[in-house]
């Protein structure tokens, strides 16, 4: 079984995207509605790979990115953002954060779990 963390603070889409990420019988999927909520969460739950929004307010994803690579338990944790904010530049800085990937919002309900597949290979 393939944890995932699904990190949104706009509710229906952390609905959506746990319901569709559910519809792969190898994820078990949490969902945390912010960054904070997050930090305290994955060190203890250990998932496979988070996906982070990116603009969410208090705590932005990169921010939430930062802090997490600071616990010695989620250091490693694969970091995928979910933002629509994604001109190259704004991808580049992301993926210089070293985060995994950058999916894009809105995301296809039917595709995202083989998009988040291709990120756990």
């Amino acid at each position: 079984m393939t944890r995932l963390l699904y990190v949104d603070d706009e509710d229906d889409i952390r609905e959506v995207a746990v319901m569709s990420l559910e519809l792969d019988p190898d994820f078990e999927v949490r969902a945390c509605v912010s960054g904070a909520e997050m930090l305290s969460v994955a060190p203890e739950w250990r998932p496979d790979l988070i996906l982070l929004d990116v603009m969410m307010p208090l705590m932005d994803g990169p921010t939430a990115f930062r802090n997490l690579r600071e616990q010695p338990e989620a250091r490693g944790i694969p970091v995928v953002f979910i933002t629509a904010r994604t001109q190259p530049r704004e991808v580049d800085e992301l993926m210089k954060l070293g985060a995994s990937g950058v999916i894009a919002k809105p995301f296809d309900p039917m595709t995202l779990a083989s998009e988040v597949r291709e990120y756990l290979a």
